[in-house]
């Protein structure tokens, strides 16, 4: 059997471990002093702090779902929960998605926002590679109206980006193609939204989606606090760890802007390609652990320009062991870029739900933004290091937006082609 490494032990790495398991010697390398990249978790207090974000598992794959199942006892080890978000616009919530509960907003937005609607369902319809960017996208299909109330501010925020500059191809499968007929009829009425990937989700009983990651990496070989530094080959075409470890294939999942630092390789193609994606863009983000009041919402979205968060995630609400002994729940409250801590507590005095900080985190890259060129200086480099045995799995390593479900996607793709 042959000698596979994986640079890694978050969700991407440990699934095409689990994949490869059987037909290769496989090890994990991780940098840090636990497993699960940006989706560990601690216990403060007793309660369960989803350092970045809060995740939970759902997917239209069935593939996806069934290699998932195969490792979980979907009835004794996880909750299913119905997704109820919100958005918090004029000190009252709203309903999301927000073209579909326009009738709660007040007269004087709704009704310039319908009329703009109406106007758009008089246009020919549009394909979504037709539009160049984003932003066009969005008030394409939304209207410069609705586009200012809620999706420019929103996105702007979240993105901490020109997203004017944001080419549709990253979201390619994420984003809904709006049909004006099908708001319209929605806000007449009044139907519950129901197509979301997560209109509902699954989401662990105890350990948040730290059980997840502790239950894939259990009967795995895995070096945590490792220092990755070098990746050569030696004279047998073998890849070379740091200089100790040899290997037949690397998969690493770690940040493909460090890679030019690295690979020590004698190619000039690779190495210009390497340098290529060296400087591409990431946001970092700020998240709160507090306590909240009681409520049953699951997310709320926050556009308006007076706060700095961009969203409220009711984590406390997923499952009642992410609560400690106090009769309080918990939320995760998230900020794009670095925050100074007396802004975020002073922004917590303003934001609903009586807010109490019990701990913070500063994640220096939490989403990946893609420029128009960006997939294809990733493609070209991915090309490159096929022909050494070394592959990019992974949100930043391959540079895409991915979610829990959509890091597993790129794992069975690829171990369909290590295994072909």
């Amino acid at each position: 059997m042959k000698d596979i490494t994986i640079i890694g032990a978050g969700i991407s790495g440990l699934s095409i471990s689990r994949m490869l398991a059987n037909k290769y010697n496989v090890r994990i390398l991780e940098k840090s002093e636990k497993p699960g990249g940006l989706i560990k978790c601690d216990r403060i207090e007793g309660n369960l702090f989803h350092k970045v974000g809060g995740h939970v598992f759902n997917s239209r794959n069935k593939d996806v779902l069934n290699w998932f199942w195969q490792h979980f006892n979907r009835d004794n080890e996880f909750l299913q929960a119905k997704r109820n978000a919100k958005i918090f616009m004029d000190g009252k919530l709203i309903g999301y998605p927000l073209e579909n509960y326009l009738y709660q907003l007040s007269s004087e937005k709704m009704l310039p926002v319908i009329e703009e609607l109406l106007e758009l369902l008089q246009k020919e319809k549009k394909n979504i590679q037709d539009y160049e960017n984003f932003k066009d996208f969005l008030i394409g299909n939304f209207g410069e109206r609705l586009y200012n109330l809620y999706f420019g501010p929103y996105n702007s925020k979240i993105w901490n980006t020109d997203i004017s500059k944001v080419p549709l191809e990253w979201l390619d499968g994420k984003l809904p193609m709006p049909q004006i007929k099908d708001i319209l009829i929605s806000n007449i009425l009044r139907n519950e939204e129901s197509q979301m990937v997560h209109a509902f989700f699954y989401y662990p009983k105890a350990g948040g989606s730290q059980f997840i990651i502790n239950k894939l990496a259990e009967q795995q070989e895995i070096t945590l606090s490792y220092c990755l530094s070098t990746i050569s080959l030696n004279k047998n075409q073998k890849l070379i760890i740091n200089n100790e470890l040899a290997s037949d294939a690397v998969i690493y999942t770690g940040d493909i802007r460090h890679l030019h630092s690295i690979i020590n390789i004698d190619d000039g193609e690779l190495n210009i390609a390497l340098e290529s994606v060296k400087d591409l863009l990431s946001n970092g983000t700020s998240n709160v652990l507090c306590e909240t009041d009681d409520n049953d919402i699951s997310w709320l979205y926050l556009p308006e320009d007076k706060f700095n968060a961009h969203r409220i995630i009711y984590t406390g609400n997923f499952s009642s062991t992410n609560n400690g002994e106090g009769s309080r729940k918990t939320c995760v409250v998230e900020f794009s870029g670095k925050q100074d801590t007396d802004v975020m507590i002073n922004e917590l005095n303003i934001l609903p739900g009586n807010l109490k900080a019990l701990a913070f985190n500063y994640e220096p890259n939490s989403y990946i933004i893609q420029q128009k060129d960006t997939r294809d200086k990733v493609n070209h480099l991915k090309s490159l290091l096929k022909n050494y045995n070394i592959y990019l799995l992974g949100r930043f390593a391959e540079w895409e937006y991915y979610n829990m479900d959509k890091c597993i996607e790129s794992a069975m793709q690829l171990n369909a082609l290590l295994t072909y």
